[in-house]
């Protein structure tokens, strides 16, 4: 896999006011970790790690000068709030968060702690007021490209011959779903597509999407971005292979678990960008003034023996520009 930047600064160079939540004197900081995924698919996707390794390259050593305090969902956004108000109540420095889902929960839960998020569409969802200038207690990494969503559908059309109806697994409880979903309508009627939408917001909900995916006789399957999605990408991946349905992910690991296809930032880098905030706050940065990064870079990855399995060829073209490949 070649490992590339995929992050820029949106504008601007950010202030270094003070943000005044914990004396600047304290020695130990607390940083709080808000995941709507579990603890367990956090560790073994290499997130939490990758924190912590961001947050030592800036000086920051656990149990020496900051300790961590997590709070997991397991994909059960519904207790998101409970555990933002435990955060808040715990006084920590800082909260980090894997969604919108959990950006929102820590929003609701508090104005004076400074959040580092990790959504998909912060403006959107009324995180912030523009990428350069925040404007309020949230800021951090913006994961849609304007023309990610359009790129979607551009691959899968080059991968199945005679694509014209595709559908789309969405999350309703993740708000920048909406805005994706009006992304990949407009991309598909450029492209002249038809666009079905299967729902669910619990894993429990997932039986019934996976026979609405079927009832829409579609061609292929794109899957959004959302951290139940991935912790439920084993059931995913089998219901595709079993449907024979040509499937196109936002996260590489799922490529390597048996995933078509995949395309989207690098997120372990996008993480290991949030070390990069919980430094410039907890050294006095106020988050209305540093600006949200968002991807410059994706990367696409392809499974040949599931395009195998599946009858699928993958045009030489497609294949040379593929930053992972899974023979």
């Amino acid at each position: 896999m070649r490992r590339r930047e995929f992050c820029k600064v949106a504008a601007g160079t950010a202030a270094t006011i003070a943000w005044p939540f914990r004396a600047r004197t304290e020695t130990m900081r607390h940083i709080g970790i808000l995941f709507g995924t579990s603890q367990e698919l956090a560790k073994a996707r290499g997130l939490l790690e990758v924190i912590t390794q961001g947050l030592k390259e800036n000086g920051w050593n656990e149990g020496q000068n900051f300790t961590f305090d997590y709070r997991f969902a397991d994909g059960k956004y519904g207790v998101l709030p409970k555990l933002a108000a435990e955060l808040v109540q715990a006084r920590v420095d800082v909260i980090l968060t894997d969604s919108s889902a959990a950006t929102q929960a820590a929003k609701d839960a508090t104005r004076s702690i400074p959040i580092a998020a990790l959504s998909n569409d912060p403006i959107g969802s009324g995180f912030i007021a523009s990428l350069n200038r925040p404007g309020g207690n949230i800021t951090g990494i913006s994961l849609v490209g304007a023309d990610l969503s359009g790129r979607r559908l551009q691959l899968l059309s080059e991968l199945v011959p005679g694509l014209g109806r595709i559908v789309i697994l969405s999350n309703p409880a993740v708000s920048s779903h909406a805005l994706i979903l009006k992304q990949m309508r407009a991309a598909a009627q450029s492209l002249k597509m038809e666009i079905a939408v299967a729902e669910a917001s619990t894993p429990d909900a997932l039986d019934n999407a996976f026979a609405a995916i079927t009832s829409s006789h579609a061609g292929a399957l794109v899957v959004l971005p959302d951290a139940m999605f991935f912790g439920q990408h084993p059931r995913i991946v089998a219901f595709t292979l079993a449907s024979r349905l040509p499937a196109l992910f936002p996260e590489t690991p799922v490529v390597a678990a048996g995933g078509l296809m995949a395309y989207g930032p690098n997120i372990l880098a996008s993480f290991k960008r949030l070390a990069f905030y919980a430094d410039k706050i907890l050294r006095g940065a106020n988050p209305a003034e540093l600006p949200v990064e968002e991807p410059t870079t994706f990367e696409l990855a392809i499974n040949l023996k599931t395009a195998k399995a599946l009858g699928l060829t993958v045009p030489d073209k497609l294949l040379s520009t593929a930053e992972v490949v899974i023979e």
